[in-house]
């Protein structure tokens, strides 16, 4: 059984080695992506202008006025002081090709005074600039910038797969770390003052088993926040009812075939906001999305600054159907099923900030670790199998001179 073992735990941790090498080294980056974001590029995220602040609604209604070409998807409802206004961007239907129009750029940075264009970008371009260097690294670690076909994001896909081929080495490698109960202690320690070789496989080793647990969590997230439609969800639904989302229930089309909505933002507002006056909740509309894609608008509600949900379960979100303007749903943290919360819990476990600050440091630090881990196994692959070939060799010169 062992040699089995052996030889799939090889061949799996060949086959994931460089993506989650990749993806290691980028998450220990992403982990403070808002923050390096701002840093590198003021002109998307600090106000430009001195001055009282105009309504944000306002703000993009001019902008959309002034170039029909577009429609605001995303867009924070209530600003910072000092910040600019930050939105995301969808193309219209261009009446001339019934096809969405290009655009070239998805996120706009709005100077809250004057209403005009600070800076704009294709979040997630594949381009090393400035600008676009943190958007570049994000969706290089979900998706290494595999172009989309057939319908499919084959990107998330694939590193799907690679998440779910990690999760089985995982269980293998816990496996083989502890092949009797007299030798346990050899898994947990590292042989520091041999260095070479001897420490390169406890690095591998050992220390794939002191991290085992949170390694694991990372694996079986990225599965979930991959492939939640195709996996995720049908397992837990198996163990646990989910509550019904307007995302899994409804088949996406694309942006040449968008939905046009029969309600506006501020209608969509409104009823969210009502509902949420309803359920007992205090904290504002902080943020407004509307999906072209699925037909729906979701409100956010969380104070000022909290827009990135950096403790807990993330914030409580309302959704609204575009055409009829009824509610289509709520996601609503830490309450629903077991199931529900499970997957409530994914991203923000995967990103640590399910704990906050600790957490985000935690997993930038696991990234680098798994970066580590990818390369050490290499090596230990790369020496056996030089160690072997030379076997190979000796044995063959052998026989040659036998005969």
């Amino acid at each position: 059984m062992r040699p089995i073992l052996v030889l799939l735990h090889r061949w799996c941790g060949l086959f994931i080695a460089l993506f989650l090498f990749t993806a290691g080294l980028t998450g220990a980056v992403i982990s403070w992506d808002h923050e390096l974001d701002e840093w590198l590029n003021p002109h998307l995220f600090d106000a430009q202008t001195e001055g009282q602040a105009q309504d944000p609604l306002q703000l993009v209604d001019a902008l959309e006025a002034r170039d029909p070409r577009l429609q605001v998807s995303f867009m924070s409802l209530a600003l910072e002081p000092g910040h600019a206004l930050g939105i995301f961007v969808d193309p219209r239907i261009d009446p001339a090709t019934g096809k969405a129009f290009k655009l070239g750029f998805n996120q706009l940075g709005i100077d809250p005074v004057t209403g005009e264009i600070q800076g704009q970008r294709e979040w997630g371009a594949i381009s090393l600039s400035r600008e676009n260097l943190l958007p570049f690294l994000y969706k290089l670690h979900y998706s290494l910038h595999i172009p989309d076909g057939f319908g499919i994001e084959l990107g998330m896909l694939f590193f799907g797969i690679v998440a779910i081929v990690w999760c089985l080495d995982c269980l293998v490698a816990l496996w083989l770390s502890f092949p009797n109960l007299r030798s346990w202690r050899k898994s947990f320690a590292f042989r520091w003052s041999q260095g070479g070789y001897k420490l390169n496989f406890d690095l591998h080793r050992s220390g794939g088993v002191w991290l085992w647990l949170l390694l694991l969590v990372l694996a079986v997230t990225s599965v979930s926040m991959n492939l939640e439609r195709q996996v995720t969800r049908p397992l837990v639904e198996l163990f646990s009812p989910l509550t019904p989302s307007p995302f899994a229930s409804r088949t996406p089309v694309t942006l040449d075939e968008q939905i046009v909505p029969l309600i506006d933002r501020r209608q969509a507002i409104s009823v969210a906001d009502a509902e949420a006056r309803r359920l007992g909740w205090d904290a504002p509309p902080g943020g407004l999305f509307h999906s072209a894609e699925f037909g729906v608008y979701g409100v956010g509600f969380y104070e000022p600054g909290d827009d990135h949900g950096d403790a807990g379960l993330g914030n409580p979100w309302i959704y609204v159907d575009s055409q009829t303007g009824e509610l289509a749903g709520a996601h609503v943290p830490g309450t629903g099923s077991a199931g529900d919360i499970f997957l409530q819990a994914q991203f923000p476990l995967h990103s640590g900030r399910i704990i906050g600050l600790p957490g985000r440091i935690l997993v930038s630090l696991l990234g680098l670790a798994v970066a580590g881990l990818s390369l050490t196994g290499v090596v230990i692959w790369a020496k056996k199998r030089r160690s072997r070939l030379l076997a190979e060799q000796r044995l063959r010169g052998v026989s040659q001179a036998m005969t």
